[in-house]
């Protein structure tokens, strides 16, 4: 008979308290009266087998003194050895524990035997064995104890195996849905960025805000007039240590302004969204009027502060108008003009590299947006400051299908004491390879009119951690273990959607679909059991059938032939008599758990959250076409670092 059951009995079935444990056996005899392994046969020849020193539970990691148990389904295992060679099983007794982790209560693991223990089928000699604990004899949070006893058919050992403690933890624990919550899914954070082509003139920057490459021409110079006299421009971006102007603080900016966030936003950045874009990394323009002479000072100077804009509209009729559109526009203020000057004229040259637009002449306005005629300063000799000008474009798109639009510009500027005009370049909405600054049009989503976007933002779809828990745990898990940690703002890690125009076919030849995806991952799933307090539960799978980095999708780096192979969990209640869910590993396919390395993830998640998390996603108003990425954000768990500790809920 195993010690677990010798203790049983000697002790009286049912629950026996620590103090009332039997004196430990004798090495001559093991205590035999009851019998569960087997019978004890004490005239057998032969030496008693043991159980291995260091018993362990769960899913093989330890966290400081005990097992650390991220599932429901618990397995205890420990060696055992039998000097003789033969077979050996173990029987496994556990017990609570009292506020020093010494044994308190004895835990009924089974109803099969009177005495509540657990009995390993026989293994050989210096194997495992193992027994799974029937699902809701252990309770989540609670720390347990254990050790084994180990028997060869005819002999019981004599000794106890030292004690092992364990609790069941959660990877993540949250509570039910919230009633209500102030999360607002689609909600998206303007993006510092940098660009790709700002022109010769100026700086190309890493993102770091660090030079990547030095200006190749900061100055360019028209052809000297009849009198010698040549006007030159030259650009220089903010300083950095430069203190944003009173007006930047304002809290909305000028009436002309295309995007109204724009103007408060400090010089010597650029900005973005999904649909629009303010560049205050132009810097001032400074104009030098001079004769031939180089030796001689400048006649005289002008200089000015630019910045443009650029806005995207998703959808036909949101600019007013019956077309896909999206307008440009520049900002001029002059800080100072020289009398000699006389007045200084700037015409603004945006280009537009597109088959299916067309483009409206400058409308220029003053700064409370009422028709400026153009960009033309006179001299101010009486302390006033410059009126500024705001010259905008309107480009509309009647195009099929879709089109990335390059996009470059540039300033000429003339001034009334003559020589001829100097441009300078602002470059380009950026490298073939990133264009950043290109807007792309489509008449490609249904359910939405044709319009423009920025692709080059990834927006982020924030789950509402408030009322799906559940779901939310799920993905920031997935985030955090999957290799390529894909979604993660944290790791900057993008999933790309799957759209409508993918060229990936399935079967029958029809563009794969997110169901096609969602099949080959969750096709041969089944629900695992599960405390009622959670409900019915479906399969949810990460990274989502909607995405390129599906387990599903064929092709992709996380592509699995069966969702055997993704990482298996499963959400359950944490302790009785408390709304307190948790997210643990399921088991019945990978006895250890999730091990980091799977590319793709299956979970038992409540069917309702399973099915409402991503129902606003919003892929028609964000114009999501194939292969375009973004973030999916978990506010509620973003707190947490590490997934070796239970991750606990916030509300968000």
């Amino acid at each position: 008979m195993a010690v677990g059951a010798v203790l049983a009995v000697l002790a009286g079935v049912g629950t026996a308290s620590a103090s009332a444990l039997p004196p430990e056996p004798t090495a001559s005899k093991a205590p035999v009266s009851h019998s569960v392994a087997g019978p004890e046969n004490a005239a057998a020849s032969g030496a008693r087998p043991a159980s291995g020193s260091s018993p362990s539970a769960g899913t093989g990691y330890k966290y400081g003194s005990y097992w650390r148990v991220v599932t429901p389904d618990v397995v205890l295992r420990n060696t055992v050895t039998d000097p003789d060679g033969g077979t050996v099983n173990l029987t496994f007794e556990v017990w609570t524990t009292d506020s020093s982790g010494k044994p308190k209560d004895k835990v009924k693991l089974t109803d099969t035997n009177p005495y509540g223990v657990e009995v390993s089928p026989y293994v050989a000699s210096g194997k495992t064995a193992q027994v799974p604990i029937e699902y809701g004899r252990l309770k989540p949070g609670i720390t347990y104890t254990f050790h084994t006893n180990a028997y060869d058919g005819s002999l019981y050992e004599t000794d106890w195996s030292p004690w092992a403690n364990f609790r069941i933890e959660p990877y993540v624990s949250f509570p039910a849905p919230q009633a209500s919550s102030s999360i607002d899914p689609v909600a998206q954070k303007i993006i510092e960025f940098t660009r790709t082509d700002p022109g010769p003139a100026l700086p190309t920057l890493r993102k770091d805000g660090t030079i990547l490459k030095a200006p190749a021409q900061k100055r360019t110079c028209g052809v000297p007039d009849a009198q010698g006299h040549k006007l030159c421009i030259e650009l220089n971006p903010p300083s950095k240590t430069a203190v944003t102007p009173p007006r930047a603080s304002a809290p909305g900016g000028p009436a002309a302004d295309l995007v109204d966030w724009c103007y408060g936003k400090p010089s010597g950045k650029n900005y973005m969204n999904r649909t629009e874009a303010c560049l205050k990394n132009i810097g001032g323009g400074t104009l030098i009027f001079t004769d031939t002479d180089p030796d001689k000072p400048a006649l005289g100077t002008a200089a000015f502060t630019i910045e443009q804009r650029l806005k995207a509209y998703p959808k036909k009729g949101d600019s007013g108008s019956d077309f896909a559109e999206f307008d440009q526009q520049i900002m001029l203020e002059p800080t100072h003009i020289d009398p000699v000057l006389k007045g200084v004229h700037m015409r603004w040259n945006p280009g537009t590299s597109c088959t299916n637009c067309t483009t409206t002449k400058t409308k220029w306005t003053d700064g409370a947006n009422n028709p400026a005629g153009d960009a033309y300063w006179t001299v101010v000799t009486d302390g006033r400051p410059y009126d500024d000008r705001w010259g905008t474009i309107q480009t509309r798109w009647s195009g099929t299908g879709k089109e990335t639009i390059d996009l470059d510009w540039s300033i000429t500027a003339t001034v009334d004491a003559g020589g001829n005009p100097a441009t300078a370049d602002f470059g380009t909405s950026g490298i073939h390879a990133v264009r950043e600054l290109a807007p792309r049009c489509d008449n490609i989503r249904k359910g939405i009119a044709p319009g423009c976007v920025l692709p080059f933002f990834k927006p982020t779809f924030t789950v509402d951690t408030n009322l799906y828990p559940a779901a939310g745990a799920y993905y920031w898990l997935m985030q955090q273990k999957m290799p390529y940690h894909e979604g993660s703002v944290r790791w900057d890690s993008l999933l790309s959607y799957l759209g409508t125009d993918t060229t990936v076919k399935n079967s029958k030849g029809d563009p794969w679909t997110s169901n096609d995806s969602r099949t080959k991952v969750c096709g041969s799933w089944t629900a695992p059991p599960l405390d009622p307090s959670v409900g019915s539960v479906d399969c949810d799978e990460y990274a989502m059938a909607s995405t390129h980095e599906s387990g599903g999708f064929p092709g992709g780096r996380n592509q699995v032939t069966s969702g055997d192979q993704c990482a298996q969990l499963l959400t359950d209640k944490v302790r009785d008599g408390a709304a307190d869910f948790g997210l643990f590993a399921d088991t019945r396919k990978a006895t250890n758990g999730p091990t980091g390395k799977e590319p793709c993830g299956r979970a038992a998640v409540p069917s309702e959250q399973n099915r409402k998390a991503f129902t606003g996603y919003p892929d028609p108003p964000w114009r999501m076409l194939d292969n375009d990425e973004f973030f999916v954000s978990n506010p509620g768990f973003e707190h947490c670092t590490s997934v070796h500790t239970t991750c606990v809920w916030r509300k968000a």
